[in-house]
């Protein structure tokens, strides 16, 4: 990766929400003569933050060959160029091969990060993925469908982990994603579903693994979906409570502060 004032921007948009770019990707849609945007994620209303007279291109319907030839176009026209990418552009946003071909042709680049739409459907659950004693790790993945996943990656194996997890672009297989999560988490295990998280018309639905197909086919969600699973939900739909971090006891030393005892144990 190249790096000068010319560079094109590879920016994440966020989940959907215009407010939920990064402040660093606000000013780079602000100051871009050239915006590709992937249209078919990337709700328009995002497109507000670009500049009077930018030209807008939607990607939706071009293929890799296309949008390396309006980048290049705009870079050597010396136009500030922005490549907006749902979520962050470092997932599932398939950004690896055109920074390839922009390498081959010696345009520098840079990324400006974003919020994939796990983290925004955990702050609109309410949720967290990483609680003390119940889930450390968080998995993000998708079901093998038109594009396979490595073998090691199937859903089956990450699921028998019992983490908390987030399955991207899989909500078309929910009928197999649903028995693999019944047979890794059981039938009863919590799971919610979310929908355009963080735009108008989204939808957080809560199920457990069992009603989970019933559930996304009586709400019609057939796309833009996350389905997320884990003991970290059980809190959240009326299970048991957790237990309190360490960070935050005041009985437990860390480098910022000393424990405190009570006077009867002292």
């Amino acid at each position: 990766m190249m790096d000068d004032d010319r560079a094109v921007l590879f920016v994440g948009a966020g989940p959907g929400d215009p407010e939920l770019i990064t402040v660093k990707g606000q000013r780079a849609l602000a100051g871009a003569d050239v915006v590709i945007y992937a249209g078919s994620l990337v709700p328009e209303a995002v497109l507000k933050w670009a500049k009077p007279g930018a030209k807008t291109l939607n990607s939706a319907g071009m293929h890799l060959d296309e949008i390396v030839a309006e980048i290049r176009s705009g870079w050597e026209d010396n136009k500030r160029v922005v490549r907006l990418h749902t979520g962050d552009p470092s997932l599932y946003g398939a950004i690896f091969e055109q920074m390839m071909a922009l390498d081959r042709h010696g345009i520098s680049y840079r990324i400006i990060p974003g919020v994939t739409a796990a983290f925004a459907a955990a702050a609109a659950m309410g949720i967290e993925y990483t609680l003390p004693e119940v889930s450390q790790t968080l998995i993000l993945t998708r079901m093998a469908g038109r594009t396979p996943v490595p073998e090691a990656e199937a859903l089956e194996k990450l699921a028998a982990h019992g983490t908390s997890m987030a399955v991207y672009l899989s909500i078309s297989l929910i009928d197999r994603v649903a028995d693999i999560l019944a047979n890794a988490y059981g039938p009863e295990a919590p799971v919610a579903v979310a929908y355009r998280v963080s735009q108008p018309d989204e939808k957080i639905r809560f199920t457990k693994v069992s009603d989970l197909v019933e559930t996304v086919r009586t709400e019609n969600i057939t796309r833009q979906a996350l389905i997320i699973v884990g003991k970290v939900l059980g809190p959240r739909v009326g299970g048991e409570g957790v237990e309190p971090s360490r960070l935050y006891d005041r009985h437990f030393s860390h480098g910022f502060r000393k424990a405190e005892f009570d006077s009867v144990n002292d």
